[in-house]
């Protein structure tokens, strides 16, 4: 009798497992609702891979234009929610590109996102601007940001990463542990596990410290100094994974996930990284 009660709490275990493992790639979006309030203001849609399309913003500043930045939000969001980043750019005089990731938004929907997606969303972006940009991404549009400027190492001038991991796993690990501790402890390992197998084992292999290695650019790492969702000691694994000399760190004080844009310091260490790294034209 022993082996069939043990057999059946394994098989329910597993199917909870993997219930779990689709419910992740679910979780309610949260939107936010925030318009560019600067420039010329072009309201679009362009293609995704898969056939669908993205929803994408691209505001000209007044006069001429330093350039173009490429903004990617975080998971459950959508590009309302780097309006206020793109803001500090277009100050600055840059062209903004804003998009939402398939899923998000008023994006086409997507069943199951991740970090591949988010690059290849980002990707079809950069495609439709055809010339070379800034990168910024937060969280796991910083994740994705990582694979598109490793994958396309000529086409990104500058990059700029808020709020990122440093290993993939760990950090799944780490969510699903805050979001509930139960369920982090008896379920996010092998959720993490079976992902890592649906996603043929590639999770280790795009993790954004192993990749840093092969960018050769100029970074800019913003993370926030209270991070919950990933300890500010992701942020320095993370920084000197990069090739030596290319990468800085700017620490948003008392900042959490999300908030280190909103610190005073923050617009004035965008524009000192920009500026050192691509002077005002004559």
């Amino acid at each position: 009798m022993w082996p069939y009660w043990i057999a059946g709490a394994v098989l329910a275990y597993i199917l909870l497992v993997l219930y779990f493992l689709y419910l992740v790639h679910r979780i309610p979006r949260k939107p936010v609702k925030e318009v560019p309030d600067w420039g010329r203001i072009i309201d679009t849609r362009i293609p995704s891979i898969d056939g669908g399309s993205l929803e994408v913003w691209r505001v000209e500043p007044e006069g001429r234009s330093r350039g173009i930045v490429l903004f990617a939000h975080g998971w459950s969001r959508n590009r309302d929610r780097m309006v206020s980043r793109a803001r500090v750019f277009g100050q600055l005089g840059f062209t903004t590109v804003i998009h939402s990731a398939r899923d998000h938004g008023n994006s086409t929907p997507y069943r199951f996102m991740n970090a591949f997606c988010f690059a290849e969303d980002t990707e079809a972006v950069l495609k439709w601007i055809n010339e070379p940009v800034l990168l910024y991404g937060h969280s796991l549009g910083a994740a994705g940001a990582i694979i598109v400027a490793n994958r396309n190492p000529d086409k990104i001038s500058l990059l700029f990463l808020e709020g990122c991991y440093a290993r993939t796993k760990e950090a799944l690990r780490k969510l699903y542990r805050n979001y509930n501790r139960f369920f982090g402890i008896f379920f996010a390992p092998m959720v993490v596990f079976f992902m890592d197998i649906f996603y043929r084992f590639r999770l280790d292999e795009v993790s954004p410290v192993r990749l840093a290695s092969d960018i050769d650019i100029p970074v800019l790492i913003i993370h926030g100094e209270l991070d919950q969702s990933f300890p500010l000691h992701h942020a320095w694994r993370l920084r000197d994974s990069f090739p030596a000399g290319r990468a800085e760190l700017f620490v948003g004080i008392e900042a959490d996930h999300s908030s280190s844009s909103l610190t005073p310091e923050y617009p004035v260490a965008i524009k000192s990284f920009v500026n050192r790294h691509l002077p005002l034209p004559d």
